[in-house]
């Protein structure tokens, strides 16, 4: 079976590889959005963080790994960047960075789960990420390049960030679902 699923990888992702891989960041992004006054949703993004794949022979053995800067939080309106890096939400100064581990990976239709674990605000709660494998390939200057998007979605109550503003008439200012998508190129290294 094990055969099969390695066969099965190499057959759906051509060029598929194993290796150790880093995001790289300036083909890469990790985002988050969240619904504001119940009619909208705001959109944000981390711009550092160190992010490490490693794709296995058999891809059930492959693992991820991240560690993402919170102060680098962009909403791109600096007033609610500063107050999303408040004890109100992430509470940056206690808890300066959200890390993500792997703790299994499993085929999903015509994709893949990873099973992991996120740690935000001092908490700890399993978190899969529905992974899609974009392709491997070789950029113009001969090194080795993979593209992966993956989703998640969490609420932010389970992170122990509670602060909840009531609005007149019914519903909050900031929703408690969050919606996480990563796009990230990542380099093979050497």
């Amino acid at each position: 079976m094990s055969d099969q699923l390695s066969n099965l990888a190499h057959e759906l992702v051509p060029g598929y590889l194993p290796g150790t891989w880093t995001a790289d960041p300036a083909h890469s992004e990790i985002a988050f959005s969240a619904r504001h006054l119940m009619v909208t949703k705001v959109r944000g993004r981390f711009t550092a963080y160190d992010v490490t794949i490693v794709t296995a022979d058999d891809p059930r053995d492959s693992s991820v790994t991240a560690t993402i800067d919170l102060g680098s939080l962009e909403t791109g309106y600096e007033p609610r960047d500063n107050h999303l890096r408040t004890a109100d939400y992430l509470e940056v100064e206690k808890y300066p960075t959200m890390t993500y581990g792997s703790t299994g990976i499993r085929p999903s239709g015509d994709g893949w789960i990873i099973d992991g674990e996120l740690t935000v605000h001092g908490v700890t709660r399993p978190v899969p990420l529905a992974v899609e494998v974009n392709g491997f390939t070789t950029d113009p200057f001969g090194g080795q390049r993979a593209g992966f998007s993956a989703t998640a979605q969490i609420n932010r109550r389970d992170f122990g960030m509670t602060n909840t503003i009531p609005m007149d008439g019914g519903g909050v200012v900031v929703g408690d679902k969050v919606s996480i998508t990563l796009e990230i190129q990542a380099v093979l290294q050497k």
